[in-house]
């Protein structure tokens, strides 16, 4: 008999994009949120050997491009294991719709794949697996409230949000990842053109700002640059409590400084001084991590679960007990970069947002690159109606909530 799990997807409340590093990728902070809406996945383990992706759905690679048989392969030579392995995909999420699908396919197949083999992989290479796999595998290892830095793969869980009614629109619309990229740094270089020399200072020095020069990459290279990278912080968030975590968490962010939102002058000509280099980090980047702290900072397991956090707003009556905390992480003003070059693109996307801010949604955003966008609601109710008013407009929509880390275990193998 096969083994079925539940693959849910994931938000992302806030994101904000910082420079290209030396190996293509970029430097990212945002806090992930799981929420019930799910793909299913069956793992067969019988006799003979290879991996077998199975899915109706014709956007799904069946071939070792595809995420699960990715993991699954490393996992069965880390496991020292022998058998057919056989994924069965059963697609409810929408393909390139930045939740997070493909990634959380991976990981609940990688489970599965345990529980099929009644063994089990050591925490630590479990992250070491899903990291090498992609970016934003190793969340999908902790579930509910995580924050994610470096590329999205470091990961550390959050003091939880109470479940939130969510609503997520998925038009079919296909966004790319490494296009958004790539256009977030045409889009700073432009910013940067036209500088005159002397306008950029460090200190007592100036230098003249040039666009960075990242590595322009395909989907493919970048899924074979993957392997390899440090994974140093996440390995013991077993062993961690939340708590600790997130304060862990709170002292990397914290910890990031830089000069400004242009690229970082990478080897261009400074005038009147050295060549210089100018820090990957942004003050952006940096504001991320203290808003995120002050926060986090406020907010305890019994202001959750009486709905009061930090900023101390009683919740209004017949409101629900999630509004307060969720509004203080609002006030912190989080926008996800990817907007500001995914909607001049696609205006239809932002349109989807502005619908979702006006049925009421507490706080409304593109998921990751898109194109799925979500809204956070006061009340199941408001969630239900925003929906159906979507639909409506023909767009694709549905009222779901967002899962605390014990739910998001808990209904992975119900």
């Amino acid at each position: 008999m096969p083994v079925t799990v539940r693959s849910f997807a994931k938000i992302n409340l806030g994101l904000r994009i910082g420079a290209a590093r030396p190996d293509g990728f970029h430097e990212l902070r945002t806090v992930y949120q799981s929420i019930a809406l799910h793909d299913i996945i069956r793992v067969r383990v019988g006799r003979g050997s290879g991996i077998e992706i199975r899915c109706e759905d014709s956007r799904v690679p069946k071939d070792e491009s595809n995420t699960c048989y990715r993991i699954v392969e490393r996992a069965m030579a880390a496991l020292k294991a022998r058998g057919r392995v056989v994924i069965e995909i059963e697609k409810r999420l929408p393909v390139q719709g930045g939740l997070g699908g493909a990634s959380a396919n991976a990981v609940v197949a990688l489970l599965g794949l345990e529980r099929a083999l009644k063994k089990e992989l050591p925490t630590a290479d479990r992250f070491r697996i899903a990291a090498e796999v992609g970016s934003d595998l190793p969340l999908f290892l902790v579930g509910g409230t995580v924050l994610g830095v470096g590329r999205g793969e470091e990961v550390y869980p959050l003091p939880d949000l109470p479940a939130i009614p969510c609503v997520v629109a998925t038009p079919d619309i296909g966004v790319s990842t490494p296009r958004a990229f790539a256009d977030w740094d045409l889009r700073l270089a432009r910013q940067t053109k036209g500088l005159k020399p002397g306008s950029f200072r460090v200190g007592n020095r100036t230098a003249e700002a040039v666009p960075s020069r990242s590595k322009g990459i395909s989907l493919d290279e970048k899924k074979k640059t993957l392997g390899g990278h440090g994974f140093s912080h996440a390995e013991d968030i077993a062993h961690r409590t939340p708590a600790l975590a997130a304060e862990g968490a709170t002292e990397l962010c914290s910890s990031w400084t830089g000069e400004g939102a242009s690229p970082y002058v990478s080897s261009g000509e400074a005038h009147s001084s050295p060549k210089l280099t100018l820090p990957v980090a942004s003050d952006r980047m940096s504001e991320f991590g203290r808003v995120l702290s002050a926060w986090q900072g406020g907010l305890s397991q019994t202001k959750l679960r009486s709905g009061r956090a930090s900023s101390g707003v009683p919740v209004s009556k017949g409101r629900g007990r999630a509004e307060t905390p969720l509004l203080d992480l609002v006030r912190t003003g989080i926008e996800n970069d990817f907007e500001r070059v995914v909607f001049p693109k696609y205006p239809e996307l932002r349109e989807v947002k502005r619908v979702l801010e006006r049925a009421g949604a507490v706080y409304a955003s593109l998921s990751g690159s898109g194109s799925a966008a979500y809204g956070l609601f006061a009340s199941r109710e408001a969630a239900e109606k925003a929906a159906a008013r979507l639909r409506k407009d023909g767009i694709p929509a549905t009222a779901t909530t967002t899962l605390t880390r014990p739910q998001y275990w808990k209904k992975i193998f119900d």
